[in-house]
């Protein structure tokens, strides 16, 4: 099968090489899907995405005309797919559904940490032999509330990450897990009890209808003056005029997150020459007690195999005719 690769980079690569084995014919390229890069596609039978490809319906429309069948992304999150359209164009699409749950929790908790514990101030300080201790104190994270919005592959280990720090747990999702609740003492309850009572917030849901701009003014009010928000989610699970406002009067204490709701055509390039063209993205960057980091938080070598290895096995199941277990439908 022939296969483009777009918004392929150098680290990703070897991984889809090696779990190949040549079975398919593969192109890498740089660009983005767009509609100014469809064209790239005529005379393959399949692309694969990422996050910052855009398969809009006229994009899929292009794709169609010019004999694409599948689309396999290299992502758990399909938000950038119009699966309505691909579904009526009759382009089958499959994702990655579990790469490593770890990867992205770990990333998390590692946000979390370098926030409250203020390690980038303190290691911006120390380049400077500045060794003075002022502004940064931070908190135990021992018996801290920690709610968990979202509790499933990547929630339900932070679930268990933050258990094993002590912390006492609170969960919300739309289909409780009994396990966590005997395990790890996670007690579920409802939205607004989960975001007046937390210390510690972590998003971990997908992004769809439902979970658009979730957290909002409403809810940011009801939450701790101190809270911790960490969001390695999807951008626009949160407002981010909303959190701008409240960072701006101090109603929040801190905001980490490895994703930003303007993100595609902004990440995965070096922009460090240039002058950011988005307003929000440099409003958050000026704060101090914001940390984000450029969606790389499932940038692992477990998360990279797992990756390559899902890829190519939808492709295998298309090519052999069968269906794969991956495959994404409209709901």
């Amino acid at each position: 099968m022939k296969v483009l690769v777009y918004s392929a980079k150098a680290f990703e690569i070897p991984y889809l090489e090696k779990a190949n084995l040549n079975k398919h014919q593969l192109t890498f390229i740089e660009d983005a899907l767009s509609s100014e890069t469809a064209m790239q596609a005529i005379g393959y039978d399949a692309i694969s995405l990422f996050s910052a490809d855009d398969a809009n319906f006229l994009n899929l429309e292009l794709l169609k005309e010019f004999g694409v069948k599948y689309i396999t992304l290299r992502s758990v999150g399909f938000d950038n797919v119009n699966l309505k359209a691909a579904e009526r164009l009759g382009i089958r699409v499959a994702n990655v559904p579990a790469y490593s749950p770890y990867a992205i929790a770990e990333h998390g908790v590692s946000l979390l940490l370098a926030l409250n514990r203020h390690l980038i101030d303190s290691n911006r300080r120390f380049k400077h032999y500045n060794f003075n201790l002022d502004n940064l104190v931070g908190i135990d994270l021992n018996q801290k509330k920690v709610g968990i919005i979202g509790t499933g592959n990547i929630g339900s280990v932070m679930v268990k990450i933050m258990h094993g720090f002590g912390c006492k747990l609170l969960g919300f999702d739309i289909s409780e897990d009994q396990k966590l609740v005997e395990t790890y003492g996670l007690r579920y309850t409802n939205l607004k009890t989960l975001c007046e009572q937390s210390d510690i917030i972590s998003l971990n849901v997908p992004l769809n209808s439902e979970t658009h701009y979730l957290i909002n003014e409403d809810l940011l009010f009801l939450m701790k003056k101190d809270v911790i928000i960490i969001n390695t989610a999807r951008g626009a699970v949160v407002n981010t005029e909303h959190l701008l406002e409240a960072l701006k009067s101090k109603r929040i204490g801190a905001y980490g997150a490895d994703v930003f709701e303007n993100e595609r055509g902004i990440f995965f390039k070096d922009r460090s020459n240039e002058i950011p063209d988005d307003d929000l993205l440099m409003q958050l960057n000026a704060y101090p007690n914001v940390l984000i980091t450029g969606h790389h938080a499932f940038l692992t070598e477990e998360a990279l195999t797992n990756i390559a290895e899902t890829t190519i096995w939808n492709l295998d199941q298309w090519m052999k005719g069968l269906e794969t277990e991956n495959e994404l439908t409209v709901f």
